[in-house]
């Protein structure tokens, strides 16, 4: 888990910077228009130049897709759509999702547990369940720039990477040069964050990953993914509470 440092505890209570938004009965955390640092410039090549991004309002889930979660969008949408890709690779050693007397239920012990081995189809089917979409390469970094997620999210680095809706492009990132949305049929799809699989050196809200089309299509057990949306959720009340 990430937690909020002394330091953005202490501008917290100062006032001097926003509480997290949080429509607390669903999880979703509001990230507020505005402009970013995105990228390094004392990282990998593909990671510079260090450049001022506008991300939209969005919101984003705060924890990742749970297998109990899935579980319940396999039972109501089913493994693939007839000529589609498969979404979920039920026969991996690593999967914890499986068919069992003709309903797919989570293993015992794993229902909380962030969902691996879904394909980028299967998120984006998900999301898509949900009337919500996979983030941007953006709006991930965004979420997840600062010391500790400064809008409330967790578990961005170290535990999987995440499935984006973004093409693999060079910086400076625009969001109007073809790189979203990933539609699943060329280029090489983003994966951000870290996996439990990944070295300590390699854990940054910068780094860049990608898979093609091949790779996109699997699941992997170090990939998970969260949704978010653009939509509006409802105007906050005082304490970052819905109305």
């Amino acid at each position: 888990m990430i937690r909020v440092s002394r330091f953005v505890a202490t501008l917290l209570a100062a006032g001097l910077l926003a509480a997290p938004a949080t429509a607390a009965a669903d999880g979703i955390m509001l990230v507020p228009a505005g402009a970013f640092w995105m990228g390094r410039d004392d990282g990998a090549a593909d990671e510079a130049p260090l450049h001022r991004v506008y991300v939209r309002d969005f919101w984003i889930e705060r924890h990742k897709v749970t297998n109990a979660e899935f579980a319940a969008f396999l039972n109501a949408m089913g493994l693939r759509r007839p000529g589609a890709e498969r979404r979920y690779d039920e026969d991996d050693a690593d999967a914890r999702v499986h068919l069992r007397a003709g309903r797919w239920i989570a293993d015992a012990g794993f229902e909380h547990h962030p969902a691996i081995e879904v394909s980028w189809f299967g998120a984006r089917d998900y999301c898509a369940w949900l009337g919500r979409r996979l983030p941007t390469e953006a709006e991930w970094e965004k979420a997840a720039r600062g010391p500790a997620s400064p809008y409330g999210v967790e578990d961005l680095l170290g535990n999987l990477r995440e499935w984006t809706a973004t093409v693999l492009r060079p910086y400076p990132y625009r969001h109007d040069d073809g790189r979203e949305p990933y539609a699943g049929a060329g280029g090489r799809v983003v994966v951000r964050g870290g996996g439990h699989d990944d070295g300590a050196e390699s854990l940054s809200v910068t780094r860049r990953r990608s898979y093609d089309l091949r790779g996109a299509s699997a699941g992997h057990h170090f990939v998970g993914f969260r949704c978010t949306t653009s939509e509006d959720l409802g105007e906050m009340a005082p304490g970052g509470e819905p109305r």
